[in-house]
């Protein structure tokens, strides 16, 4: 069991019957009455997002998962594939399952499979994947003085805000717990 107190973000949990990974929590203390903890909270099978209010104090069902190294393969335009990468079995997750991780997903990455039981239910990415920039208007010189960005399209689809001395073709490290990029990777 796990109280209020020792939730955080990233913990999944059983609640009514169902798995649920807690993606926002909020302590929020009334002037009167007891304290509350508000949540967002993403239902691990179906990939929807609900949110719900507890006391403080109450006790939730903490959900162990294992994980498991595993290479992600291919989509297919429905289900994404992955490889584990000991026992060479394949496994197929939708994208409401992936979520945002579909985002710095490309072929061969590996990944963390998180497994409940024999079933696998989501994947953990590394904290900072390296991806190219596809598309991003031009940098002008004079521009980096007012230290402004703009945005950038990488292989994977995602937009993200980057510096303006950056140009199609380069590869960039981007954090995937904010979606925001850190640096520019020499090649």
């Amino acid at each position: 069991m796990i109280s209020t107190g020792e939730l955080k973000k990233g913990v999944t949990i059983e609640l009514d019957g169902q798995l649920y990974n807690i993606v926002e929590y909020s302590h929020i203390k009334m002037g009167r009455g007891s304290a509350q903890v508000r949540m967002k909270l993403r239902d691990v099978r179906a990939g929807h997002l609900i949110e719900r209010t507890f006391q403080a104090g109450e006790k939730f069902q903490r959900v162990y998962l294992d994980h498991r190294s595993a290479q992600y393969l291919y989509s297919d335009g429905e289900f994404y594939h992955f490889m584990d990468t000991e026992s060479f079995e394949q496994f197929t997750l939708s994208p409401q399952v992936l979520a945002d991780a579909t985002d710095y997903l490309l072929e061969n990455t590996v990944v963390d499979l998180l497994m409940y039981g024999e079933e696998p239910i989501g994947v953990e990415l590394p904290i900072t994947v390296e991806l190219r920039v596809t598309q991003t208007d031009p940098g002008f010189k004079g521009d980096t003085a007012t230290g402004g960005n703009k945005p950038a399209t990488l292989e994977t689809g995602l937009v993200v805000q980057v510096p303006l001395f950056i140009n199609t073709g380069d590869l960039l490290k981007i954090d995937t717990r904010t979606g925001s990029y850190i640096e520019r990777v020499s090649q």
